[in-house]
């Protein structure tokens, strides 16, 4: 199933369903972007693994926050922050999740 996604006039925020979510950094290199949707995409694969071991679940939600913030998607929003800021977020992530 493909949902169809638009994207708002300012390119902060497509619209899913209805529902509006912030988008990337657009400032993201593309080997930097890679590397936080792996992790997204393994921490979501450990909560669905994880089912019933709350200390599992936790660990992997807790995967899944680190790498949305790291592209821009959670914390402060990426178009408040000066580029050193922006970088200083993704970098920050990255160490945390690949140490």
């Amino acid at each position: 199933m493909t949902r169809e996604v638009e994207h708002t006039e300012d390119g902060r925020w497509i619209v899913v369903d209805g529902r509006r979510w912030r988008t990337a950094d657009p400032a993201l290199p593309d080997d930097v972007r890679a590397r936080l949707l792996h992790h997204l995409g393994v921490g979501r694969s450990g909560v669905r693994a994880a089912r019933g071991d709350d200390a599992a679940v936790a660990a992997a939600r807790a995967r899944v926050q680190l790498a949305k913030t790291g592209l821009g998607e959670r914390g402060t929003a990426w178009w408040e922050q000066d580029d050193a800021e922006r970088q200083a977020r993704w970098e920050s992530a990255l160490r945390e999740l690949e140490s």
